[in-house]
């Protein structure tokens, strides 16, 4: 990884050309954003053995083996696979077969600029280790686009990185001492004047090499309170309580926006539960992506077994009552999670509520002015999931994933305004309205 315009695409083809020139047998496949960056680098490394005096004797005699997107040099051995080849990361790799794998810039805002594609991206780079050859080489050479950039070699909060085990070469526009490892090319006002184009955020990114979101984020988990402490039930004194860590909770919303299609291809089925403590914080407590078991569908139908995971989520946190959105295909769930409640024995209320306002107003009403104070507490696994790169990802143009956050604000919004209790130590019971109460009655039960 070294900061833009250093010339990492001219040293890498550099490279590959004293490959050849080293073992002409060896099968080095190009791979990067699209067909034509790969093919220019592919063009260069011809270029050079073409000129180099070093690399006279790889320069074949047919012309049909001298191509722009892939050459053969002459060789020993008779592969089927050229010397050197191109290929855009969303080709077809099948049957490719290659002893070096150049990754040039696979990471750019096309391939990573919504978890969708940053997932799609690791599934197709995965497709090198059927291609490349026990013992083979890679080399990854880019700048990060993303939060969760593939160029994290080491172990962080949410696990290893893509390229954890990979020797590192990291080399920011910036040194150590705040100076410019260009000098001649990069001068201090340079420097000024390229940080006030591109903004902080995409200067940090792309020259300083610092894994971040390059554009404007509008819900940032990164104001997020977290949190690790789990649920408490009490029951004495003729009431009860539940409380998340020291503080006691006043009000519970369950909002489930249901879906069955793959999750990977159309809508997420998700399930939220958020706590409320008696200053109005919000602590969001779980976050569940429901997936349905496919070996059992012969058995229990998908919108059964996500009934009884609901169900059985409810069980655990002690909720009250949960609210299904009916849009859609929610309209026979309400009866069928009654059911699964009633086979498990849990007291829970089922609300009906089809959602009549704009998804991106709502999600915006429920979350954005919260976050600016800092009012949403969030479980440390609810962070390690989607969500955070859902909210990273999302803008009110609707075009960006959303179904956690749906989920979310649907649960928030959900919750009745609180106040905390009026008389100081005074705390109310849980739920509010539950626990024993006493009556002075003029009542005798011997007239």
């Amino acid at each position: 990884m070294v900061f833009r315009d250093a010339g990492k695409s001219t040293l890498l083809g550099l490279f590959a050309a004293w490959l050849l020139v080293k073992n002409p047998d060896l099968r080095i496949l190009v791979l990067a954003a699209d067909g034509a960056l790969a093919r220019k680098m592919v063009r260069n490394v011809r270029r050079v053995v073409e000129r180099h005096p070093a690399a006279e004797k790889l320069r074949p005699t047919k012309v049909e083996q001298w191509a722009a997107d892939q050459f053969t040099v002459c060789r020993r051995k008779d592969w089927r696979d050229p010397s050197m080849m191109a290929k855009g990361i969303e080709a077809n790799l099948t049957g490719c077969r290659a002893e070096v794998v150049l990754c040039d810039d696979v990471e750019v805002p096309n391939t990573s600029d919504t978890s969708a594609k940053r997932k799609e991206l690791r599934q197709r780079l995965s497709e090198i280790e059927y291609v490349l050859v026990p013992d083979g080489t890679q080399v990854y050479a880019g700048t990060p686009h993303a939060f969760d950039t593939i160029y994290a070699v080491g172990r962080g909060a949410a696990g290893p990185g893509y390229l954890h085990g990979f020797k590192a070469l990291r080399l920011p526009l910036l040194d150590e001492r705040g100076g410019s490892r260009w000098p001649e090319r990069f001068t201090v006002e340079r420097i000024a004047v390229i940080r006030e184009r591109t903004g902080p955020a995409k200067f940090h990114s792309q020259m300083q090499l610092e894994p971040m979101a390059t554009t404007d984020i509008r819900l940032d988990p990164a104001k997020l309170v977290p949190y690790a402490d789990g649920l408490r039930h009490e029951v004495g004194n003729g009431g009860a309580q539940l409380s998340i860590g020291a503080r006691r909770m006043v009000g519970a919303s369950c909002h489930w926006d249901p879906a069955f299609g793959r999750p990977e291809r159309g809508d997420a089925s998700v399930v939220a539960a958020v706590f409320q403590d008696d200053g109005g914080n919000y602590w969001l407590h779980r976050v569940d992506y429901l997936t349905v078991d496919v070996a059992l569908l012969d058995r229990v139908d998908a919108a059964t077994q996500q009934c009884e995971r609901v169900a059985r989520l409810v069980a655990e946190l002690q909720l009250p009552s949960v609210t299904i959105e009916t849009n859609g295909i929610g309209g026979f769930l309400p009866g069928l999670l009654r059911s699964a409640l009633s086979r498990w024995g849990i007291g829970c209320a089922v609300a009906e509520r089809p959602n009549l306002h704009n998804k991106e107003s709502r999600i915006l009403a429920a979350l954005d002015g919260a976050l600016e104070a800092r009012r949403i507490r969030a479980h440390e696994l609810v962070l390690a999931g989607p969500l955070a790169a859902e909210m990273r990802d999302w803008r009110p143009d609707g075009k960006s994933r959303d179904d956690g956050l749906d989920a979310v604000a649907g649960a928030i919004l959900s919750l009745p305004s609180r106040r905390s209790p009026a008389v100081p130590g005074q705390r109310p019971a849980w739920p509010r309205g539950a626990g024993a109460r006493l009556a002075t009655t003029q009542f005798d039960p011997l007239t």
